[in-house]
């Protein structure tokens, strides 16, 4: 064997290290069998998942059409608005007695209120007592809403009566000892060129003559009440009702959800809960700035429901629902993402998932209420 020769036979015989591990170039620019399987069924995992919600975000029509709006930051919650645990040293009345109290009078020590099955009743003592129902059973479900009723807003009026204000039906004026009952206005009467859908609060003088009322909305019902929220459209107004003539004037108008009422002493004025808004706004009714409107208080640390006087010359106003600071408050955060608040109502339209994500804002209670 020449020299040469042994060469290339050592070369060929020289011993190898075997390892685990492959020389890091031969990974690069190269994948495994196993590797471009997992890719490819992950890929199309992704777009199994994403068609249908592609197809809800594309095709399917959302039943609101949202504006975008903006809500100033919510107050720091300290000082006045420290939050406290006064109410839940109230007394509880009629507790899971009563279905769903909205607003609450009284004449003496009798109460009246409304309830989320179509009646007003009367609160003596211990004792509930049926004084009329303004609608028709069949009462409880969503569907019936519209035909058995729902009173929302109580007045007393000057000759001792009760003045209803029912979301459906309309505003009534009801004997509270025989239960007769007087239609005053219609529910779903053109006023103005829109229909009134959403009757919701009602405050009266001090002579009975003129009725002032809120109508929340002229799009959505009651029962699409978290439709109306999600929207903000501002097609709420204040209206006027004369006890003499019987006309409907409209007093104020491009309101974002106006909910309660009240007259300010002079009866010049009505102070407005504007609950989309966070707001309570006064609207001039009479005087020298009659048809004007102000904001009486701005950026609450809650969304605004109903208003009353206080004994002490104030006003108390309830709370739907607060908006947290520190904290997070989902409706604030949706008011500039319409998409959003379409995406969700594609998504959950009818169905209880919607209910979940919009659970936030409180619903009418159904199995049961009481009063404080």
């Amino acid at each position: 064997m020449n020299d040469s020769v042994g060469l290339r036979f050592r070369r060929l015989n020289r011993g190898h290290v075997i390892t685990d591990e492959l020389p890091e170039h031969r990974h690069k620019g190269s994948s495994t069998y196993s590797g471009r399987v997992f890719q490819a069924t992950l890929f199309c995992l992704c777009g199994f998942l994403l068609l249908p919600l592609l197809i809800i975000i594309l095709i399917l029509e959302s039943p609101i059409q949202p504006e975008v709006f903006r809500l100033k930051d919510p107050p720091v919650m300290r000082g006045c608005w420290e939050p406290n645990l006064k109410l839940r040293e109230a007394t509880r009345l009629f507790e899971d007695q009563i279905l769903g109290p909205e607003s609450i009078v009284n004449i003496g020590d009798v109460f009246f209120s409304g309830t989320a099955d179509g009646k007003i009743v009367k609160l003596t003592g211990r004792r509930i007592t049926t004084v009329t129902r303004l609608g028709r059973p069949p009462c409880g479900s969503r569907d019936d809403e519209s035909t058995c009723g729902r009173p929302l807003g109580f007045q007393v009026g000057p000759n001792g009566t009760l003045i209803v204000a029912d979301a459906y039906l309309g505003l009534f004026q009801v004997n509270p000892n025989t239960g007769e009952a007087m239609r005053l206005v219609a529910g779903g009467q053109v006023v103005s060129g829109r229909k009134l859908s959403f009757i919701n609060d009602v405050t009266v003088t001090k002579d009975g003559k003129k009725l002032y009322f809120t109508d929340s909305s002229s799009r959505w019902q009651r029962r699409d009440f978290l439709n109306l929220i999600m929207e903000a459209t501002a097609d709420g107004r204040v209206l006027e009702l004369d006890m003499e003539t019987r006309e409907v004037l409209v007093v104020m108008e491009n309101l974002r959800f106006p909910n309660g009422i009240t007259l300010l002493p002079g009866e010049e004025s009505v102070l407005v809960a504007e609950t989309t808004m966070a707001r309570i706004r006064r609207v001039h009714v009479a005087g020298l700035n009659k048809g004007g409107m102000d904001t009486f208080v701005d950026n609450l640390p809650g969304f605004p429901d109903n208003i009353r006087p206080s004994s002490g010359g104030g006003f108390w106003v309830a709370m739907s629902t607060i908006r947290p600071n520190p904290g997070f408050s989902v409706l604030d955060f949706l008011s500039q993402r319409p998409w959003i608040k379409k995406f969700i109502f594609k998504f959950g339209r009818g169905a209880p998932r919607r209910r979940r994500l919009l659970s936030e804002f409180p619903r009418p209670q159904r199995r049961g209420g009481s009063l404080r």
